[in-house]
């Protein structure tokens, strides 16, 4: 018998760790070479794990709810002898270290990830000096968090001097709040909810937008009683036609990507020295599954009719809640799109989608008396709500990318935006 290691492998170029969420065997179960051991949720995407081998599970090493980094152990697998030599002689040669060098095993202790070396900024710490309990000696996440919370021990709390007023005016001034902020515990009777991986991201990118980009606001109002009319006379066909719903958002989509053709500014990110401006057109938009979030991205919405983007948002929405959104569904997106509409919101302001430019949000239409002509109409009208990095863009340009959306917005007919 041979026993092996399956690690976490690495689900995506950016991807650094991830989240066992469901362990799909148990001790004792043999399992096939790829079949799907476990199921991963990163910040990309929610991924199975497929065994390396074929054998029987030895031991489960990390369990549902840990997150552990790429590379690290999630399980050992137990191999017959014939098993064992076919895998190795499938392998690629392993490395001979030479005498009088490092191997890569024994030179890990420098390599921090991106979460360990943010980590240590946030509290001041000398990774230096901390113990790697990783691959290699490489200082992971929890050796981490293992030094943050003994600073704050009581024992250490009570060992240290209580600065004077002078010294807390001078912290408090010149130290940044993501630097003096003070762990916050739990009381009787509360509830700790752990942090999942999906969460822990969420929370670095927002912290990460609102931090580096200086976001500015702007909002207009649209009357939609003509698109209103329009999708209200094609909905029930088209639905019987296609097997799935016709949605506003698909238009609002339409709109805004014909307007990033004619204002390509907004198109862009920040790129320290110098503006990328893409040149693919690829909305993200926000898809919520119970206490989800997922950013897929429809890619060229420039070169694609009403139907075509109703049929991406309908099968990226269905990809969300069956959990089987791949890593390629989440890439490349240029400009956000939030449909907060759907919840009934009539008026936010969202949080740029990182390095992105800018991120629009689509309330919810809402029926209001408006004067036409000296005269009251009831109309339906819609708030569009547009988050701006200011280092980019300037009011200038995203009034006239706004204006350039109502325009199209107001004037939607079978003529001008034809659904197929």
């Amino acid at each position: 018998m041979t026993v092996e290691r399956i690690n976490m492998p690495q689900l995506g170029e950016s991807v650094t760790e991830g989240t066992v969420s469901t362990w799909l065997v148990k001790v004792g179960d043999y399992v096939e070479k790829y079949d799907a051991i476990a199921e991963v949720m990163t910040d990309k995407v929610n991924a199975e794990v497929p065994s390396s081998y074929s054998g029987v599970i030895k031991e489960i090493i990390a369990q549902e709810g840990e997150t552990i980094e790429v590379g690290q152990l999630m399980c050992y697998i137990e191999m017959e002898a014939e098993q064992a030599v076919a895998a190795q002689e499938s392998e690629q040669p392993q490395q001979v270290v030479e005498p009088g060098h490092v191997s890569t095993e024994k030179t890990m202790k420098n390599r921090y990830s991106p979460a360990v070396m943010r980590m240590a900024q946030e509290n001041n710490l000398d990774l230096k000096t901390i113990n790697g309990t990783g691959k290699g000696g490489r200082i992971t996440r929890k050796d981490v968090e293992k030094v943050i919370e003994s600073k704050h021990s009581p024992q250490k709390d009570n060992q240290e001097p209580i600065p004077t007023k002078k010294e807390e005016e001078e912290f408090e001034e010149f130290t940044p709040p993501i630097i003096r902020r003070k762990p916050v515990k739990a009381r009787q009777g509360d509830r700790e909810i752990p942090v999942t991986g999906l969460r822990r991201t969420i929370a670095q990118n927002m912290v990460r937008s609102k931090t580096e980009i200086p976001h500015a606001w702007m909002m207009i109002e649209v009357d939609v009683t003509n698109l209103v009319a329009y999708r209200n006379a094609e909905k029930d066909s088209f639905k019987e036609n296609e097997g799935y719903n016709l949605s506003y958002f698909a238009f609002f989509l339409n709109a805004v990507a014909k307007a990033l053709k004619k204002f390509p500014e907004l198109n862009s990110c920040w790129a320290g020295d110098r503006i990328i401006q893409r040149n693919e057109i690829n909305l993200s938009i926000a898809v919520a599954h119970e206490h989800e979030l997922y950013v897929p991205v429809i890619k060229n919405v420039d070169e694609k009719s009403i139907k075509g983007i109703a049929k991406e948002i309908h099968q990226l929405s269905r990809k969300a809640r069956t959990g089987t959104l791949a890593k390629e569904d989440m890439e490349d997106g240029t400009f956000t799109v939030n449909n907060t509409g759907s919840f009934g919101s009539v008026e936010s302001m969202g949080v740029i989608n990182y390095p992105q430019a800018a991120i629009l949000q689509v309330e919810s239409i809402v029926k209001r008396p408006v004067i036409i002509d000296d005269m009251f109409a009831a109309r339906d009208m819609v708030n569009l709500c547009l988050s701006l990095d200011h280092r980019v863009l300037d009011g200038v340009i995203c009034g006239a990318f706004m204006s350039h959306v109502k325009s199209i917005l107001e004037n939607i007919s079978s003529d001008t935006t034809p659904i197929y």
